[in-house]
């Protein structure tokens, strides 16, 4: 992938997060996009009260991967790289 194609990419996964975001900021909480590797796995970041959250793995697969698989059926899955899960 080239980085354009990437910088595309990462775009349209911040643009897919805004959907999930407000729900994140109820609890004090954000995701940023850190990467997309060769092998379309998204790396995101947990943010605020989101990197210590219990239930931040349960979130990730349900709202965050979902959310942006949806949008962007070619990415094989999220994982947050400063996860407490990880």
């Amino acid at each position: 992938m080239s980085d354009q194609e990437k910088t595309q990419l990462i775009h349209q996964i911040e643009i897919a997060l805004d959907d999930i975001r407000p729900h994140l900021a109820v609890d004090g909480g954000n995701v940023s996009v850190v990467d997309v590797t060769e092998d379309l796995v998204v790396h995101v970041k947990w943010l605020g009260a989101c990197e210590s959250c219990s239930m931040s793995a349960m979130t990730m697969k349900a709202g965050v991967e979902q959310t942006i698989k949806s949008r962007l059926p070619q990415i094989q899955s999220v994982e947050a790289i400063n996860s407490i899960h990880a």
